[in-house]
């Protein structure tokens, strides 16, 4: 499974934290509610129990928040990020000073839900995908923060990380061609493309964004890793895919644009080799998960 700080550095999570209990408890660090009815001395265990099926993510962080949160409350583990969520199954345990517990109640199941619902979709697309050579991959519609989270709930389910951003990989798009003639794509986009490489060393891949199959022949002359083939139907994406095979076969193709659960087996068997889905991080609807102290 991924590791949660292969995706988030510890110092940025911790901030993340601190901006979600400001949030909430003010800069006074204030809960009217508990200190004004909880007693101080009051102690709980508080269960957190998915509500519905789905795959589980975000326990890693449960820790994090404890701390940032004084440390007083401790975490017990009965799952990891990217098992089943069974209903009315605890997946971890909250225990400590009452008034600290229902502190942090709100801040851990807002990540819990958000990111278990992005690694229950995933799942869910990268089952459709089985027994093709695609594979599943976010994109950067994240939400601004969330992004290392994000990515690090789609790994959970199956799914593979695109670019983090705009400084580690090369994605010529649509607007980046405006203008640029077809005659002289292929030798414009070596150009970048060994500009970049010479440039960034760490460079994860050169890809392109074409809409057009004759786009794409030309493409696949350049020095290029990975073509994006935008909003392309499963007949026109087949063609593509053919051409590719025999013009030159150690580039990826990578279907964009519109893709749902309704459509994604269809797209995979078409013989693309990845398929980008902004959907899987702003689109998940949040997995059910509530907190039960006894």
């Amino acid at each position: 499974m991924p590791r949660l700080y292969d995706f988030i550095d510890a110092q940025t999570l911790s901030e993340l934290i601190e901006t979600a209990r400001l949030e909430d408890l003010g800069p006074e660090s204030s809960d009217i509610t508990s200190a004004c009815f909880i007693p101080q001395d009051a102690k709980a265990a508080a269960h957190l129990v998915p509500r519905q099926a789905g795959v589980i993510a975000g326990l890693a962080v449960l820790g994090c928040v404890c701390e940032v949160y004084g440390g007083q409350v401790e975490v017990t583990l009965q799952a990891a990020d990217g098992d089943p969520a069974k209903p009315g199954t605890a997946v971890a345990t909250l225990a400590g000073p009452l008034r600290d517990v229902l502190a942090i109640e709100r801040v851990a199941l807002n990540l819990l839900t958000h990111l278990s619902g992005i690694t229950t979709l995933t799942a869910q697309y990268a089952a459709r995908c089985a027994g093709t050579r695609a594979k599943v991959y976010d994109t950067r519609k994240t939400l601004p923060g969330l992004r290392g989270l994000q990515k690090y709930a789609v790994a959970c389910g199956g799914g593979a990380t695109h670019r983090i951003g705009l400084y580690d990989a090369m994605l010529i798009k649509d607007n980046h061609l405006a203008g640029v003639e077809l005659d002289d794509l292929a030798a414009r986009l070596t150009g970048a493309a060994t500009q970049a490489r010479q440039t960034n060393p760490n460079l994860k891949f050169v890809e392109v964004e074409v809409d057009t199959l004759e786009q794409l022949e030309q493409v696949l002359k350049a020095e290029v890793d990975i073509v994006l083939l935008d909003n392309m139907g499963p007949a026109i994406l087949a063609q593509a895919v053919s051409m590719r095979t025999c013009q030159a076969p150690h580039i990826e193709l990578e279907a964009s644009g519109g893709i749902s659960l309704d459509t994604v087996s269809e797209i995979a068997q078409t013989g693309v080799d990845r398929i980008s889905i902004g959907a899987l991080t702003h689109s998940a609807p949040s997995l059910d998960i509530g907190l039960d102290i006894h």
